[in-house]
């Protein structure tokens, strides 16, 4: 089995509506920007260690990735802001950091660096730019080798600032190992994860220019009936999860994988990744994109492009209907205002679907 039937919803039957998909980001924005005081609060579900941070600022679960995600709505003429948020990002980075034990200040979705991006893309300043490249270049040698902490995700972002990031592309070139993959220091660990999240895919990423990726990802894709699942960690079986849980998400399994290296992979392989997606359907755990329906529905973006076949089109558009609902009704009980894992990174996968193109907001 490559997937459990009970973490996936049955897919709405809705048609397609742009105009729809539209009112829906207008809503997402709005219900955010009303909810903002200094910030944002935290979604029971993103609580860290069952401890509650009221009003978190970083990329990945904070202010810092809502805010990127407004600006990047309202720079594509969807929706018109009420406020300016660049003097909250400025506090943002006076206030104590999310992860104080974590050494976070390098890390590009919970820490300093992160911030300090967002801040360039809407107020762009040199003294900003020189701290940012400060940060970046500290984490050259990041023994995390992943894409949340490590150099993967310093390096994505120094490339979109111009930066001379040379040094930690080959640094992370020389950590690939005989296998072709990448070993993660992560959490008290050491490990070799796969996805995007964490491990190979996103170390591809970062770098651009790598051999034998398809044939690597062959070695430890899990095959039946023509569909392909990976596992999250090299040699683990689906189901080895500590819940015994399969994932098929964005950040672990076949459509992260598929979303974020289309363009490297066999044809066939990436299409029996998203195949397997397909026929998983939206994911019970909500809409968002790092273990939602949005980022499941990536990968069919992804393989329109690489492909050039509307059936997937047809298909994100699809996942961005059932998305949009869960939207609505989870918000019913919270708002869940962050990039990855609530309402606005599903608004950027809403707003890519109406366009019929796009890819995850990395970095």
């Amino acid at each position: 089995m490559l997937f459990q039937p009970e973490a996936h919803d049955v897919l709405t039957d809705e048609p397609w509506s742009a105009e729809r998909i539209r009112t829906a980001i207008a809503s997402i924005v709005a219900d955010a920007e009303s909810a903002f005081d200094d910030g944002w609060p935290t979604h029971p579900q993103d609580e860290v260690n069952d401890v509650s941070a009221a009003r978190r600022r970083s990329v990945y679960l904070g202010g810092a990735g809502v805010v990127d995600a407004l600006h990047r709505l309202a720079r594509r003429g969807l929706v018109e802001l009420r406020r300016d948020y660049v003097p909250y990002l400025e506090r943002s980075l006076e206030a104590p950091p999310d992860f104080p034990d974590e050494d976070a200040d390098r890390s590009l979705w919970m820490g300093e660096a992160g911030i300090r991006l967002v801040v360039q893309r809407c107020s762009p300043s040199a003294v900003n730019l020189e701290r940012l490249s400060e940060l970046i270049a500290a984490n050259e040698r990041d023994e995390r080798c992943e894409v949340m902490w490590g150099s993967p995700g310093t390096i994505l972002a120094g490339r979109e600032l111009g930066l001379d990031v040379t040094p930690s592309i080959e640094w992370l070139h020389d950590r690939r190992d005989l296998e072709g993959l990448w070993t993660q220091q992560l959490y008290g660990q050491t490990r070799r994860f796969l996805g995007p999240a964490h491990g190979f895919a996103g170390c591809v990423l970062a770098l651009g220019d790598v051999g034998a990726v398809s044939e690597t990802l062959e070695r430890f894709a899990v095959e039946e009936d023509g569909l392909v699942n990976w596992p999250p960690l090299a040699g683990m079986r689906l189901d080895g999860n500590r819940d015994g849980q399969i994932r098929t998400q964005w950040c672990h399994g076949a459509p992260g994988i598929v979303a974020t290296l289309a363009p490297a992979l066999d044809e066939a392989l990436a299409a029996a990744g998203g195949e397997l997606t397909w026929r998983a359907g939206p994911l019970r755990k909500g809409a968002n994109l790092c273990h939602g329906t949005a980022g499941n529905g990536y990968a069919f973006l992804a393989l329109l492009e690489r492909t050039g076949d509307e059936r997937w089109l047809t298909r994100a558009r699809a996942f961005a209907m059932h998305a949009a609902a869960q939207v609505e009704r989870s918000r019913s009980d919270y708002g869940r205002y962050t990039l990855w894992t609530g309402d606005l990174g599903t608004a950027l996968y809403l707003a890519d679907c109406i366009d019929g193109r796009g890819e995850l907001p990395l970095p």
